[in-house]
């Protein structure tokens, strides 16, 4: 199927003890699923102190594509914890930015490479169409978007009480065309976060059923057709459901 793919894919499950990896140590634009390892960091810098997430503030530097906070008006005010929600569960890019402002690219990348992720590195913002033009892009690979979900699930780089709060923020993702697109909700737990970019077609969830867990990551880009990207990835959903609950 994936071969198939009129685009690139690179593909990595893990389940218990068992693997399947399909060009999985390749780098692709990370679109939004950078925004994993940045929620990651905000829970760091919050478990540190650097951060409060419970501070109240203003909208700012409001930027398009997905999101809610670029339509709110100028007396809405949010806590940090709201730009973290809204930057998993709506892809919010005005609250991306406004967290990449708040903790800081480097401090970002440090915690990246901090946790194993060797190919993996945030250089724009979000929308910075220029920055991609100039050859500027966040990228990643299969193999270190599940070792991010692994970190966050059960890792020592956050508190036990961080990792509930992150996977809860992923459960409640709002997107659902993807890997969660053919499975039943109310059956399975799952915790993910989608991305999108012209040609690239991106998602990653951890699954939970019973004592059963599962680390997804599918990366695309170069595709001729978005829609047929996104099928591929639903179907790859379904194939892991049905593995879990058999």
């Amino acid at each position: 199927m994936l071969e198939d793919l009129k685009g690139r894919a690179g593909l990595a499950i893990e389940i218990d003890n068992d693997c399947f990896y399909f060009n999985y140590e390749e780098v692709f634009p990370s679109a939004s699923v950078i925004k994993v390892p940045i929620l990651m960091e905000a829970l760091r810098q919050a478990e540190s102190g650097s951060i409060n997430i419970n501070e109240s503030v203003q909208i700012r530097h409001r930027v398009g594509g997905s999101g809610v906070l670029q339509a709110l008006s100028d007396q809405v005010v949010v806590t940090v914890k709201d730009l973290m929600t809204l930057m998993i569960t709506v892809s919010d890019n005005t609250a991306t930015n406004m967290m990449i402002d708040l903790l800081g690219m480097d401090a970002i990348n440090t915690s990246i490479e901090s946790m194993g992720m060797q190919k993996t590195v945030l250089q724009r913002k979000m929308m910075d169409f220029a920055a991609i033009e100039r050859g500027i892009n966040n990228l990643t690979s299969p193999a270190d978007i599940i070792t991010s979900l692994k970190v966050l699930d059960q890792g020592d780089f956050l508190t036990e009480e961080s990792r509930k709060l992150a996977l809860e923020i992923m459960h409640a993702q709002q997107f659902h065309d993807k890997l969660s697109a053919m499975i039943d909700p109310e059956a399975i737990f799952v915790a993910g976060k989608t991305g999108s970019l012209p040609q690239v077609e991106n998602d990653c969830a951890v699954f939970k059923w019973g004592n059963k867990t599962a680390y997804v990551a599918v990366l695309m880009d170069q595709l001729e057709d978005s829609y047929s990207g996104r099928q591929v990835i639903s179907k790859v959903g379904k194939y892991i459901y049905d593995s879990l609950i058999a």
